[in-house]
């Protein structure tokens, strides 16, 4: 079956390249347009074992425990494609999919294909009036969104990290050279019907939360304003979600809505340190008519050596991140005092996370402080190694791990990305060859009813044409 898999894959990354190696950078006679495409192929294979609760985890219900291994492959081919017109406007779409082999248990989107999704599609202009306006509008994705990395990570978390998109409406208006306001409106679906699949996939949830019961669509909008004052740069920010009622285990859960008033703050001290301060609290409301009320902060430093050529660029940043929690969390709807996460449902500090350790729901990352720090170094294109540890509490004890207190654990990762093949882009060439190899290992706390050591491995390589 795997084999199968891999040749199938490798099949349509060949016909991808095939197919646009002579559409690179076309440009029409006489015209402003420029045409280009491009496309990728992923391979990973992940191996995990005794990774605290099952994904989709329930709330109130005690963790399930991996007693067996979990191994599986997975491919992800995707195509993009681009039209350029001048210097200001592009129109951009991609399409992916992700298709998967269990290695010690057949999968259940293991038939080609998984689900074949448009996961971007927008039109985008810069520069428009004088350089005072910018704008992306359509499908596009939200990683890392305005540099708000505890409030922009994925927005499509429970597909299984095939893509991380939302329809989204992005308007940035310039001030002046240091200052301008971000503007955006954005919709995520929980499920797509913009798709080519099997039947099974049909059903395969996007936003994740709980077990992804259907509706629970959520949409939200928001102003950023941006700027800086001699060495610190900063952000003023409102946003607003909105989610959907849907029901879990027979349970409906009321359409809630959350206003979250933020600033982070980075004052850049040298040319290599800095210190990042994020403060944010949430005001809300259910549709029963209850107040939600949560906070969150992170307090980091960042130190990378300055770029010079041919030197290594060794790094090391860490910080605490603290989202409040409720002691109610499993009988109040998800609790009252719990911290919403937004678009902040990916993987952020460890990847066993996905699978387990989030018990609110997978990626709904909430009651949790998270001491961490990591040393590395980039030495090369594409070159980098880096090790991350630190401990894990929960805000509140909750009980939902099935132990008796909010020591989640100790969790350690090493991660090393090296090249393979990069071709000499001064020639035209464009093939990029890449990969990386990461581990895990938690060490499960007081607060899980397990406490015996999990583990995750992968190995991935990338493909670029």
């Amino acid at each position: 079956m795997m084999r199968k898999h891999l040749l199938l894959a490798t099949a349509i990354a060949a016909a991808f390249a095939g197919g646009v190696r002579a559409a690179e950078g076309f440009a029409f006679a006489d015209s402003p347009f420029v045409f280009d495409a491009g496309a990728a192929l992923r391979m990973r294979q992940e191996i995990m074992h005794n990774v605290p609760s099952a994904p989709y985890g329930v709330l109130g219900k005690i963790g399930v425990y991996r007693g067996k291994t979990k191994n599986q492959m997975r491919f992800r081919p995707e195509v993009w494609m681009q039209l350029k017109a001048g210097e200001s406007w592009r129109l951009f779409a991609r399409i992916n999919d992700e298709f998967r082999a269990g290695i010690v248990k057949k999968t259940h989107n293991s038939t080609f294909p998984g689900e074949v999704v448009l996961d971007n599609l927008f039109v985008e202009g810069k520069g428009l009036f004088g350089d005072f306006l910018d704008l992306r509008l359509g499908r596009q994705d939200l990683y890392r969104l305005y540099g708000l990395t505890h409030i922009f990570s994925d927005g499509t978390p429970g597909d299984g990290s095939c893509s991380t998109y939302a329809d989204m409406a992005n308007i940035a208006l310039h001030v002046d050279e240091d200052s301008w306001i971000d503007l955006f409106s954005l919709w995520t679906h929980d499920r797509e019907e913009l798709r080519w699949g099997t039947k099974r996939s049909r059903h395969v949830r996007k936003t994740g939360f709980g077990r992804g019961e259907p509706e629970m669509d959520d949409w939200g909008f928001g102003v950023i304003w941006n700027s800086r004052i001699d060495l610190l740069d900063y952000k003023l920010f409102w946003i607003r979600k909105d989610t959907a009622s849907f029901h879990r285990d027979g349970v409906k859960h009321p359409h809630r809505y959350v206003n979250l008033f933020g600033a982070k703050l980075e004052p850049h001290w040298t040319e290599e340190f800095s210190t990042p301060l994020e403060a944010m609290t949430q005001i809300g409301r259910t549709g029963d008519h209850d107040d939600l009320r949560a906070w969150a902060v992170y307090a980091g430093f960042d130190w990378k050596k300055a770029v010079q050529k041919g030197s290594w660029r060794p790094f090391w940043n860490g910080g605490l991140l603290y989202l409040s929690g409720d002691k109610n969390t499993a009988n109040e709807d998800g609790g009252h005092a719990a911290w919403d996460p937004m678009w902040y449902r990916g993987v952020d500090d460890g990847e066993m996370f996905v699978y387990g350790c989030a018990n609110y729901g997978v990626n709904w990352w909430s009651n949790m402080i998270n001491l961490k720090t990591a040393f590395g170094v980039e030495f090369g294109y594409r070159h980098k190694a880096q090790v991350m540890a630190g401990p894990i509490w929960t805000a509140e004890k909750d009980g939902l791990g099935g132990g008796d207190g909010r020591f989640k654990g100790f969790l350690t990762q090493a991660r090393y990305d090296f090249p393979i093949y990069i071709a000499n882009k001064e020639e035209g060439g464009r093939l990029e060859v890449f990969g990386h190899i990461l581990a895990e290992l938690f060490n499960p706390g007081d607060y899980f009813e397990s406490d015996k050591p999990a583990y995750f491995f992968r190995w991935q390589l990338d493909f670029r044409f």
